[in-house]
């Protein structure tokens, strides 16, 4: 056969592979165009709209929420100028309140002691700890949730605690939190045939009224159930009913998408699947419709991505910083105030869920040794890491920076999503009104396989200034989350702009 044959076939060959790359990427990229409209008419983002979450234990060290603590000031700055920081956590039904060096240990009840849940393990919040936490809030320009514990506490401690925090804190505390996840309490702290959101609503009440005795101006939220939304729908229909309620300006739930972090269902495709944002939206259907009634908002005060610790690569990978960013915006467009996704240090979660995390017997199962497991984020679905003495934004947190780019924005009510889902792509959009000073729009492209190809119609703005930001990683998988220096550009003489979102990316256009 002769070298020029050869030649032929090779060419033809290439060809037919180029086509068939070329057939490929247009089934791959779905055009679709968005009308954005011309006023905001939905919630108001509150400026302080994102927030972290840590475990009350975390206070044993006071030097870990202090202003010497650069290293964590400088992350919370960076994910956003203005945050909130909750303190809470399974560990904070075992903290007792010490004001002085000589104050001596309460008596403690009995609990049952069951697998996940946290030991019995108790420990002193000290007047030390709470100043330093005033001088680290100071620093980062945040404020603060304050949990007190209700499992092993009395109203009269907790009113006293409350007292010499609300002093302390000043201005940087929003509110109260009384209690962590009050609709798992059946499981050890409290008797399984008698609890429930009326008998907890009887034990909150005395808590929090001797806390208002000892601070007339305090504020609480409440009830911070672990999932049981129900709850707030039943503490919303007895609320009419109690005379001179405590202040309550929120209400406040839990999520975490799934766990532990041995459950084979807790995958990236199913993170990023639109069936779990559908089912968010449900939960905040129920939890809006009782906030309502109370003439509060709702607030996730404690979250992520899988439960009691998170899974090693798919918490700590980019597909997280697509769902926090998705699921912040979700909840903004409900009129939530905010929310908190949990992390600390390893220890401190730990302690809360028993002792040890799933992540890690899954990592030795899959052969890793003890200084490759080192050099995951400890927790896994932790925010912000600790390595040693340096500080590192997880690919979580770079979602929640990402989507708090719109805090302080009017957001609106064009359902934009189901313009791109229709497109069969699994896809969100996002648009909000910045303070009378441009629009912006987020596209967060959730799919795995399919490109998108979009065209943003403004209505007007000819030739207006335009700046493109994107949410980036080279694979949805990847232990690192980018958010890339912004592109500037025009829009179209019709006010359209023109945007590739590629598969698992997010883009953010803004026309001033």
């Amino acid at each position: 056969m002769s070298q020029c044959m050869l030649t032929r076939r090779r060419f033809l060959a290439a060809a037919a592979m180029t086509a068939a790359t070329a057939r490929l990427r247009a089934q791959n990229t779905e055009p679709v165009t968005l009308e954005i409209p011309a006023e905001a008419d939905g919630p108001q983002m509150p400026a302080d709209f994102v927030g972290l979450s840590y475990e009350v234990q975390q206070l044993v060290d006071p030097n870990f929420f202090s202003k010497q603590n650069s290293g964590l000031i400088r992350a919370l700055k960076e994910i956003a100028p203005r945050g909130v920081l909750r303190l809470g956590g399974n560990t904070s039904e075992f903290a007792w309140w010490k004001p002085t060096p000589d104050s001596p240990e309460p008596e403690h009840p009995k609990t049952r002691e069951v697998a996940g849940e946290p030991k019995a393990s108790y420990y002193a919040v000290t007047a030390e700890a709470v100043r330093n936490l005033a001088d680290f809030l100071n620093a980062t320009g945040w404020s603060c949730l304050y949990g007190i514990g209700m499992g092993t506490n009395t109203p009269a401690r907790a009113a006293e605690e409350a007292a010499f925090v609300s002093k302390t804190l000043g201005g940087c505390l929003q509110y109260f939190q009384i209690g962590n996840e009050v609709d798992l309490f059946d499981r050890h702290l409290r008797d399984p045939a008698t609890w429930s959101a009326k008998t907890y609503l009887i034990e909150w009440l005395a808590l929090a009224r001797a806390v208002a005795a000892r601070v007339p101006e305090a504020k609480f939220g409440m009830p911070d159930v672990a999932s049981d939304v129900n709850w707030l729908t039943e503490i919303a229909a007895q609320w009419q009913g109690i005379e001179n309620p405590p202040h309550v300006t929120t209400l406040t739930h839990h999520y975490y998408f799934g766990g532990p972090a041995t459950n084979p269902a807790v995958n990236i495709p199913n993170l990023l699947a639109a069936a779990t944002a559908a089912k968010v939206q449900r939960t905040a259907d129920r939890a809006t419709a009782a906030a309502d009634k109370m003439g509060a908002r709702v607030r996730m005060t404690e979250g992520n991505t899988c439960y009691r610790g998170g899974k090693p690569g798919v918490s700590d990978v980019f597909a997280a910083a697509l769902w926090s960013a998705d699921y912040s915006l979700l909840l903004a467009s409900n009129n939530y105030s905010g929310l908190n996704l949990h992390g600390g240090t390893g220890k401190s979660v730990a302690n809360s869920v028993g002792g040890s995390l799933p992540g890690d017997t899954l990592l030795e199962q899959q052969g890793e040794t003890p200084a490759e497991i080192a050099t995951h984020p400890h927790p896994f679905y932790t925010p912000v890491a600790t390595f040693g003495q340096e500080y590192v934004i997880e690919p979580v947190a770079r979602g929640l920076q990402f989507a708090g780019s719109l805090s302080g924005a009017r957001l609106f009510k064009a359902d934009l999503t189901s313009k791109l889902q229709m497109t069969g792509v699994n896809a969100t959009a996002y648009a909000a009104e910045l303070n009378g000073n441009g629009r912006s729009v987020v596209i967060l492209n959730k799919d795995l396989d399919k490109d998108l190809d979009v065209v943003l119609d403004f209505a007007r703005g000819k030739g207006l200034a335009v700046e493109e930001v994107k949410l980036y990683a080279s694979k949805v998988d990847s232990r690192e989350a980018r958010i890339l220096q912004p592109s500037k550009s025009r829009l179209s003489d019709d006010g359209r702009y023109h945007i590739s979102v590629p598969r698992a990316s997010g883009v953010r256009v803004t026309v001033a």
